[in-house]
């Protein structure tokens, strides 16, 4: 079965006929309104600001720094945009490819601590095949991890190695498999009492770890979700989906309290079943089977259970 799905199964069509009715009716479909990327644009400067002005403000700690001293937090910033760029258009070309219909992506300043919410793009037509499921749900997080690993390695190469004298308030981060085994291929073993002071190429990685991490959460339409309808079924899928939420609650109880969040998005917003789609009962070939179980091993690599821990 081919992938060319029509992209609004439900939408209105009209029909056209001849000149004194001669001739067999001709249907045509009603035009598609032409995407205005003003917005994109508007929404990329505004996140390009903001995550530079949280990277300067990394570099400076100073809350009132001027515009003349943003310029030091363009390492920052333009390493984490090019991640979630190729995050967001890795989706984008996929959904071009298989003849759906995507949005360009939507940034998202925020004034949190990285300066942004990271980026989106909408889906203006349904998936209606388990390998555009799949190609689409893993182009992102596999595009975007291409750019995160070689950030992680030169920005662990640039970070300091600092004496750790007794704990001190801040935020740590946790660390992933993926993670911890570049830090030991740049940097070798940390010595007791002392720490890494993460680079802000570094961290910019870091985010894009985690950020690959939340996206292949195996539950309801996340990137994850995806993979895991494409790659085990629907049945497996929602028991998958169900697992994970006690999982979370645990890891947000005892650790990190942002998973409670995700509890709640899951349950009452984002949901924890999937469509299904119109060849559920066609397996998959085998490239794409790899590329889904490739997509899990990257989640198991970056998965970090408490990626922040506050120490106050």
């Amino acid at each position: 079965m081919n992938d060319r799905f029509p992209s609004q199964p439900n939408e209105p069509i009209d029909v056209e006929y001849q000149v004194k009715g001669e001739g067999p009716p001709v249907i045509r479909q009603p035009e598609k309104p032409k995407s205005d990327p003003r917005l994109n644009i508007i929404l990329f400067i505004a996140t390009l600001f903001t995550t530079t002005y949280a990277g300067a403000f990394m570099e400076i700690g100073n809350p009132g720094l001027a515009l003349s001293q943003l310029y030091k937090g363009l390492p920052f910033s333009l390493t984490l945009l090019l991640i979630l760029l190729f995050h967001e258009f890795g989706h984008y070309f996929m959904a071009k490819k298989h003849r759906v219909e995507a949005t360009l992506p939507y940034f998202i300043p925020a004034p949190s601590i990285i300066g942004t919410f990271g980026a989106v793009i909408k889906m203006r037509s349904p998936l209606y095949s388990k390998r555009s499921l799949l190609d689409v749900g893993a182009a992102g997080p596999l595009a975007g991890v291409v750019i995160a690993i070689p950030a992680v390695i030169i920005g662990l190469q640039l970070s300091e190695i600092r004496l750790v004298s007794g704990l001190k308030d801040g935020i740590s981060l946790g660390s992933s498999l993926l993670f911890s085994l570049l830090s030991r291929i740049a940097v070798g073993v940390v010595p007791d009492n002392y720490d890494i002071v993460l680079h802000p190429i570094a961290f910019a990685g870091w985010i894009g770890f985690v950020v690959t991490m939340l996206n292949l959460l195996p539950i309801g339409q996340l990137d994850g979700g995806h993979i895991a309808y494409a790659v085990l079924g629907r049945q497996r899928h929602r028991v998958v989906s169900y697992i994970m939420l006690p999982i979370l609650f645990i890891l947000g109880m005892i650790g990190w309290q942002g998973w409670l969040i995700w509890c709640v998005l899951a349950l009452f917003v984002m949901g924890t079943k999937h469509p299904p789609t119109l060849d559920d009962h066609l397996p998959l070939d085998k490239r794409r089977k790899l590329i889904g179980w490739l997509a899990l091993v990257l989640f198991v690599l970056t998965f970090t259970p408490i990626p922040f821990a506050f120490n106050f």
